[in-house]
């Protein structure tokens, strides 16, 4: 079993945790499971036998160091929820009438996570490195805050709450996040087709290919034209 050891360098600990995060850690801990452990100069997030799980809500670049150092000695999995189902809740100026909730339209997919996966290119193909994706039903909070010039929007986010989780997906190899592409896709294919097939957002499918790229799912099968081709491998 894996204890605590050294002093604490890096980590959020629970003095500046926010809500979604805190909120999925005790959903995913398991009786025995140990949190906040101090561990070669980081907190971790929780500890389930010798598995280290490291919840992330925010940029994966801003976990990436924490993550490269751990994975060198111990089994990590990072958890990262994507929000399936959305409400927003607004809060306006203090002072200045009521709050209004509403269901946001846009609904997030696990295909999402490429978005942030481009920042752990060199983890994908580490043994010890696994990755669980939550889609969640999530409320985020916002308050009005005075205009700060032209361009910016007036409002903040506060904070994110978790309702409740509607689905869990492991990915432990490369060959995992292969499963992602679309089983109709034509091979090879660009760019431009995988964000067609899939109707992914094309700047989506472009972070896919980069990362599925790393990984070493896929390789570069020279040109249609202009446009660069793909293989899975």
């Amino acid at each position: 079993m894996i204890t605590g050891n050294g002093p604490l360098f890096e980590g959020i600990n629970t003095y500046n945790e926010k809500p979604l995060h805190a909120a999925i850690k005790q959903w995913y801990a398991q009786p025995g499971d140990r949190m906040e452990v101090p561990l070669d100069g980081y907190f971790i997030d929780l500890i389930h036998d010798d598995l280290l799980v490291e919840v992330q809500t925010g940029s994966f670049g801003a976990i990436r160091r924490k993550l490269t150092d751990l994975c060198s000695r111990y089994p990590v999995r990072l958890v990262y929820p994507i929000a399936a189902e959305k409400w927003v809740v607004t809060l306006p100026e203090e002072g200045q009438g009521e709050g209004a909730r509403r269901r946001s339209p846009r609904r997030g997919r696990i295909e999402d996570l490429f978005r942030e996966l481009v920042y752990l290119p060199g983890l994908l193909t580490d043994k010890h490195f696994s990755l669980e994706v939550l889609l969640i039903q999530e409320e985020e909070v916002r308050r009005a805050v005075p205009r700060r010039g032209r361009r910016r929007k007036n409002w903040v986010t506060e904070e994110r709450r978790l309702i409740g989780v509607l689905e869990r997906r492991v990915f432990e190899t490369p060959a995992d996040l292969g499963a992602l592409l679309p089983a109709d896709l034509t091979d090879p294919f660009t760019t431009r087709e995988l964000a067609k097939t899939a109707r992914y957002p094309l700047w989506l499918a472009g972070k896919m290919v980069y990362t599925l790229r790393a990984a070493g799912v896929l390789a570069a099968a020279g040109k249609r034209g202009r446009a660069f081709l793909y293989t899975r491998v």
